[in-house]
């Protein structure tokens, strides 16, 4: 029988892990944008209005993948490390935070919970995010790339690999989400996952999916759901 998931009342909530990129720090647009460049440079037709609809949450092996499919053309077995250096480059060029997101790491921190970060980002890439934007000190020693592992996400296995350096079951992990692939592969780890999304955009019909709308809703999903388990007053 599976064991009630993180935010239910017959749950145990013990790790909130957060991906990167449009959660933590807002480069989710500035990662698409080259990937686009690169896209329109081997022969596809990426418009950069239509770079995050087309790479959002995709890891860099799958986008360079969706390149050469469409174009029939080799990008070369270099292009990955090298569309990276180019992301690392942009964000110690500047980067910014997702609003709400230092008021609400105070909030999660003060209900008593750990904290990790999965990510389809390489290590690199997120230290240079995480450093611009004074980041660094809740997560340090904490990050997993999906990336650096060779199995990116939508594959569940940084959230597993996240939750068992934690040292806590799949069922006891809340993910913070916003993109689909991610949720996927929160979802298929066995975890809870909060899907941050704009009002009146598409969300995909999942289980063991609840949605949020901005930063400032997450902490206090939490704190009901460690209320209803009876480890808050």
């Amino acid at each position: 029988m599976a064991s009630p998931l993180a935010l239910s009342a017959d749950g145990s909530l013990k790790l909130v892990i957060f991906d990167c990129d449009g959660v933590l720090v807002d480069s989710e647009e500035t990662c698409c944008r080259i990937s686009a460049q690169e896209a329109r440079a081997a022969g596809m037709d990426v418009p950069d209005d239509l770079a995050v609809d087309t790479f959002s949450g995709m890891a860099l092996p799958s986008i360079q993948d969706v390149i050469e499919q469409k174009t029939g053309k080799s990008l070369g077995e270099d292009w990955a490390a090298r569309t990276q250096a180019r992301f690392v480059a942009a964000m110690k060029q500047g980067v910014e935070p997702i609003d709400g997101v230092y008021a609400m790491l105070e909030d999660v921190t003060k209900l008593g919970l750990s904290v990790r970060v999965g990510s389809n980002s390489s290590v690199e890439e997120m230290d240079a995010k995480f450093i611009a934007t004074n980041l660094t000190p809740y997560f340090e020693g904490r990050i997993h790339s999906a990336r650096d592992m060779g199995i990116p996400k939508p594959r569940p296995d940084v959230y597993l690999h996240a939750a068992k350096e934690e040292q806590v079951a799949p069922a006891n992990c809340v993910v913070l989400e916003d993109s689909n692939t991610g949720a996927r592969a929160a979802i298929d780890a066995g975890m809870m996952c909060v899907l941050l999304r704009k009002a009146g955009e598409e969300v995909p019909d999942w289980p063991n999916l609840v949605v949020i709308h901005h930063l400032c809703e997450f902490a206090p999903l939490l704190k009901e759901a460690l209320k209803a388990q009876g480890r808050l007053a």
